[in-house]
């Protein structure tokens, strides 16, 4: 499974991807503005860090100022997967810019029939929202499930899941045994993976053995 992570913070990319945990990361609008920085420099200055896929979210609505938008974006930098919104005019955008060899990420899908929809559309990436689904008392992961199912039933469509408003680790473990295949996070939620009591426990006291020792590796 790829690990994107879903932050504009450009110090967690760097972080992350040090430690091989960055296949890729996913922004939009409100995360950009949460940085307080240039929306162009900041996707530049993140696509320099990973060569996966940065997915850079349009905020135009009909399909004519996506697909211009979409140009823009993908001058920044070869890796720039353009993210669109699933309605009929993002869907309009996504074939017209996947026809162009554009990576896109199809966002804010809540449904089987979407999902489906962006993948017959060209969508390299299809995003639903687990986090949102189980706001309202519905199963986001029953979501996931039903997406992978019905992708692996046609081979010849290309699109991957990728889940998205990804809460807690159980949310990316289940998706990850269902078989999706990125998962997008973030840094908090990576941070949370690495942690267990007993490997805390473990390290405390294999410390204060070699303490005991007086030796020293250097």
């Amino acid at each position: 499974m790829k690990f994107f992570v879903d932050t504009a913070e450009v110090a967690d990319i760097r972080s992350l991807a040090a430690a091989g945990l960055v296949d890729g990361v996913t922004t939009n609008p409100s995360l950009v503005a949460k940085s307080g920085r240039d929306f162009k420099e900041v996707i530049a200055e993140i696509c320099a860090i990973t060569p996966g896929p940065v997915s850079a979210e349009v905020t135009a609505t009909d399909a004519a100022g996506m697909i211009a938008e979409g140009k823009v974006l993908r001058a920044i930098a070869p890796n720039v997967a353009v993210k669109v919104p699933l309605t009929e005019a993002g869907l309009v955008a996504c074939r017209t810019l996947a026809g162009e060899g554009a990576m896109v990420n199809v966002t804010l899908c809540f449904s089987p029939a979407q999902a489906l929809l962006a993948a017959k559309a060209g969508a390299t990436f299809i995003s639903p929202f687990v986090g949102r689904l189980d706001d309202i008392s519905t199963d986001g992961m029953r979501l996931i499930a039903d997406i992978v199912q019905i992708y692996r039933n046609y081979p010849a469509l290309k699109t991957e899941v990728l889940v998205a408003s990804v809460r807690h680790p159980i949310h990316l473990i289940e998706a990850a045994k269902m078989g999706a295949h990125v998962a997008t996070l973030p840094p908090n939620v990576i941070r949370m993976l690495l942690k267990h009591p007993l490997t805390d426990r473990g390290l405390e006291a294999f410390l204060a053995d070699w303490q005991k020792t007086g030796q020293s590796i250097l």
